[in-house]
């Protein structure tokens, strides 16, 4: 029997072209020519299948053992049925190999090498994605958005690869249109019985990372060092950095020029604003620093609690330090890991000439002064 000649031209194609193994379609194609007779015959054979990939021929063997009573006419003969069709040299328990070469299985066989083909290929294929991306989980991602469901955006990563965009790892209030190019964060990948499932985010804090990578070189070159990230994404963002060089600036060399580094990357974000956190080893002062733009008067341990402060700022600062909604003191306490309290510190106020006056009407000056001329 035989897969035709267009089969082996196909298969050398294939080959060549998808740098799929012939011996891989070949091991796939005996295994579902051995289905495939099974449910043409409607039994449990035993089969073998030799196939010749250089001119698509192919045969077809039922493997029986010879018994003296069968009982399984799938995989048994009797020595007497054996013997009529010729094997005459053997015994019972012998196995013996019979070539059969049922009617119209030709066409049934065409078909299923082109499916196993087919299949083949989408596996190869789905290998190869799986391949291409799974070691990049935490890398920056270029997509388009091509689709855009009430639970799901589809973002095109390649012409052959499309990544998912959960509800819960886009901005909230950011628009995902068809067209649309962003920056994601790959965020993972995972086989699955329809190929492989790629999920990016626009939320992790390691969107913004990579593209601190990307921006400022400083980073790139480990002069400076991101020891922390924390984001209400789309909003506002805390960014802790650590100089290895007293000479470079972080929060200079991270703003950039004009603003035009920190700009960028607020501009792929949708409009989130980024703050430059000075980090220090002391952690009283780096909660100092965390809350910028407010300014600290002093930071003092609560002693009674583990890893809680409060912090003491002038009135005219205690609304930058809280932030809108909370929203700065709650970032300086994820970026910083400790509970933070805002007090506010009155401060110490100078005595004024009104103040002064009020004491001579009360006649508190004249009196120290009459007691200094008695003394």
């Amino acid at each position: 029997m035989s897969l035709g000649r267009d089969f082996v031209r196909a298969l050398r194609q294939i080959e060549e072209e998808k740098g799929l193994p012939t011996e891989t379609i070949k091991a796939s194609l005996e295994a579902a020519l051995v289905s495939a007779y099974r449910k043409h015959k409607g039994g449990n054979q035993n089969v073998e299948v030799h196939l010749d990939l250089e001119n698509g021929e192919f045969s077809l063997h039922e493997v029986r053992q010879v018994v003296e009573e069968v009982e399984h006419s799938d995989t048994e003969i009797s020595l007497e049925e054996a013997r009529e069709k010729g094997y005459n040299d053997i015994h019972t328990g012998d196995l013996i190999r019979m070539e059969v070469y049922p009617q119209g299985f030709g066409r049934i066989a065409a078909q299923t090498a082109r499916q196993v083909i087919i299949q083949r290929l989408k596996d190869a294929e789905r290998q190869v994605i799986f391949d291409e991306f799974s070691g990049r989980v935490g890398e920056l991602v270029n997509g388009i958005v091509f689709k855009a469901e009430e639970e799901h955006v589809l973002v095109r990563l390649n012409d052959r690869t499309e990544a998912i965009l959960p509800r819960d790892e886009r901005i909230v209030g950011e628009y995902y249109a068809p067209g649309h190019r962003k920056k994601f964060y790959l965020l993972d990948v995972r086989r699955t019985t329809r190929g492989p499932r790629i999920v990016v985010s626009r939320t992790h804090p390691g969107l913004l990372r990579r593209l601190l990578e990307l921006e400022v070189p400083e980073i790139q070159e480990g002069t400076l060092e991101i020891k922390g990230i924390v984001r209400e994404a789309g909003a506002r963002s805390k960014v802790a950095i650590h100089t290895t060089d007293p000479n470079v600036d972080p929060v200079g060399a991270c703003v950039g020029a004009k603003g035009a580094r920190i700009k960028s990357i607020g501009e792929e974000l949708g409009g989130e604003r980024m703050d430059v956190i000075i980090w220090n080893n002391d952690p009283l002062q780096f909660i100092k620093n965390s809350l910028s733009p407010a300014k600290v008067v002093k930071v003092e341990p609560v002693l009674e609690t583990e890893k809680a402060v409060r912090v003491f700022v002038r009135p005219d600062q205690l609304s930058l330090a809280i932030g809108k909604a909370g929203q700065n003191v709650r970032l300086a306490a994820r970026l910083t890991s400790w509970k933070i309290d805002i007090k506010v510190l009155e401060p110490e106020r100078m005595p004024t000439l009104q103040d002064l006056f009020e004491d001579i009407v009360k006649g508190g000056t004249s009196k120290e002064w009459e007691n200094k001329e008695e003394g």
